[in-house]
């Protein structure tokens, strides 16, 4: 029985010498705790050197799929003639069985035995000292993984993350240096702020200029425009500034030197950084730009970290504190951190931000992963997604159009077409067809009129009978109607009556109660030969009114006494 065993070395075969001693598995250990045990044990048969690193790597990972080299088969036939092969991994036993024909074992028995042979491995193998072996083993360990992971070095994303640091550091000193030699220069000639706003145009002008006196022999043709040179001009001749000393001067200008320095090696950063961006994240970059990609992958921690992260995380990754405040206290947690920043979102209106800043996160963690684990991967993908992104946005826009265009009820219907039928039965409701004879109507209306007159004179002769009962029926149906609203009006007094106030009630029925008494006898009398005969709930409901009436007045009167009553006592 043989056993194969892999070494940073080579490929090496023991020969075990005692069999039966393989019986008990517990017991092995200590037939190699020292040389000499091991020794009668197994025997080195045969050993097959690598000869540089990269055969080393290349047998390394054909191993660890399960696959066999071309030097591994020659060694193996030469030298496992008719014997069995004891080997660490079943895959490759497999494989060494279906095109070599050796029988391969692999079981627990062979497990032990390679750690025995492991442990001994420096004395069972002669000329491999244990001080070349480490270094052997680091070096292809490292190699190795290189190998796995597919390290390049244009993939190194920490570029990424030092230059775009370094660049918002930059942004920084560039703003606070700018904003010191504004201050300073300001007190020479401060009507210069506002003529030239921008940070660099100024540095140059003061550098060049110095002393505003020397303003109107200067030619600023190649820093500014021909209006703001003539302001600078006229500004310079009636400026309210102090004067200023030659040393300070060299001073600001040594500033002035300072910042369009850093303004220039912020350019060069900037376009370094671009570079690095389109190599290694290309898809990430056409989504959502350079700056903001480099700020994620910077936040992320690298690429690898990013394409973890879902849709979701990414869309917030910078707004970590609003997110966990709004939690905290239970309000709307922010839509987009980072992200705010791309040109996507800029362009969206203030309404439909959050919606494509959900659906940019979406497209962008895509990418991220294909950047991270693809294979060669170019631009494509970004740039579908964000013509995809940006027909998403018009489309948004154009249904917030139609739904500010006018009210629900005064939207056209639209009609369905059907594309199997043909001519104007393609559509579900038919189109209405153009009638020119409605348009012109002179000539029309004298023949209506006729008509119309002819029509009566026959209906007023073949009914001439009709028309006393029809005078009849119109006299009962006036008195009808008569009947109707005097019954309405009764309803409508006694609802105002309900509604009247406690005080006004009295006051009313007291006047009431005057007239009453006023009125003469003769009167009364034709008043009670108009009137008719009452019902008896009618009395019924005249006498509860007039005992409440009575009861309120009486009540009134108790209240007013016991007020005078307390105004005498006062």
């Amino acid at each position: 029985m043989l056993v194969l065993f892999e070494t940073p070395a080579g490929f090496a075969l023991f020969k075990v010498l005692d069999e039966g001693k393989l019986s008990t598995v517990d017991d092995l250990w200590k037939e190699f705790s020292t040389s000499e045990s091991a020794r009668q044990i197994v025997k080195l048969k045969a050993f097959s050197k690598f000869e540089n690193t990269a055969e080393a790597l290349s047998a390394a990972t054909l191993l660890i799929d399960g696959k066999p080299t071309k030097s591994l088969r020659k060694f193996l036939r030469a030298h496992c003639d008719g014997e069995t092969l004891a080997v660490a991994d079943s895959k490759l036993g497999n494989v060494i069985k279906e095109k070599l024909q050796i029988e391969c074992v692999h079981n627990n028995t062979v497990m032990e035995l390679m750690r025995g042979l492991r442990s001994q491995l420096t004395e069972l193998i002669s000329g491999l000292p244990v001080q070349d072996l480490a270094p052997m083993s680091l070096g292809l360990a490292h190699s190795l993984s290189r190998y796995k992971l597919k390290f390049s070095p244009d993939k190194v994303d920490t570029m990424i993350i030092q230059a775009i640091g370094l660049l918002d550091d930059l942004d920084k000193e560039l703003n606070t240096y700018a904003m010191r030699v504004r201050e300073w220069y300001g007190w020479h000639f401060p009507e210069l702020a506002k003529i030239v706003q921008d940070n660099i145009l100024y540095a140059k002008v003061v550098k060049l200029m110095g002393n505003r006196e020397k303003a109107t022999k200067l030619d600023f043709s190649e820093i500014l425009s021909e209006e703001v040179e003539t302001e600078l001009k006229e500004a310079a001749m009636v400026s309210m500034g102090t004067e200023v000393s030659e040393l300070d001067l060299m001073n600001i200008r040594e500033l002035c030197d300072q910042v369009l320095a850093l303004s220039e090696y912020r350019a060069q950063l900037y376009d370094y950084l671009k570079s690095r961006m389109n190599t290694i994240a290309p898809n990430l970059t056409a989504l959502v730009g350079e700056l903001v990609g480099a700020r994620l992958i910077a936040h992320g921690g690298s690429l690898l970290n990013l394409a973890k992260q879902p849709g979701s995380t990414v869309q917030i990754l910078g707004a970590e504190k609003a997110l966990f405040r709004a939690l905290k206290t239970k309000h709307a947690t922010p839509k987009y951190g980072l992200i705010y920043h791309a040109s996507l979102i800029g362009q969206a209106p203030p309404k439909l931000k959050g919606k494509i800043s959900r659906s940019l996160a979406a497209k962008t963690a895509l990418a991220i992963r294909y950047d991270a684990l693809g294979d060669n991967p170019d631009n494509s993908m970004g740039l579908e997604n964000r013509a995809k992104l940006e027909a998403r946005l018009r489309n948004l826009e154009g249904r917030e159009l139609g739904r500010s265009a006018g009210s629900v009820k005064g939207k056209p219907k639209i009609e369905a077409y059907d594309k199997d039928r043909k001519g104007a039965g393609a559509l579900i409701t038919a189109a209405k067809a153009y009638n020119p004879s409605a348009d012109s109507t002179l000539g029309r209306t004298t023949a209506i009129a006729v008509d119309h007159q002819d029509e009566e004179m026959k209906h007023k002769a073949a009914e001439p009978n009709l028309t006393t009962e029809a005078g009849e029926e119109t006299t009962e149906k006036k008195k009808k109607k008569k009947k109707n609203v005097e019954i309405q009006d009764t309803e409508q007094q006694k609802n105002e009556d309900s509604l009247v106030e406690p005080e006004e009630e009295d006051q009313t029925e007291k006047k009431k109660k005057k007239k009453k008494h006023t009125k003469p006898e003769a009167d009364l009398e034709i008043e009670d030969q108009h009137v008719e005969p009452e019902s008896g709930e009618s009395k019924k409901k005249k006498k509860r009114k007039h005992t409440e009436t009575e009861e309120e007045t009486e009540g009134s009167k108790k209240k007013e006494k016991q007020k005078k009553k307390k105004k005498n006592d006062e």
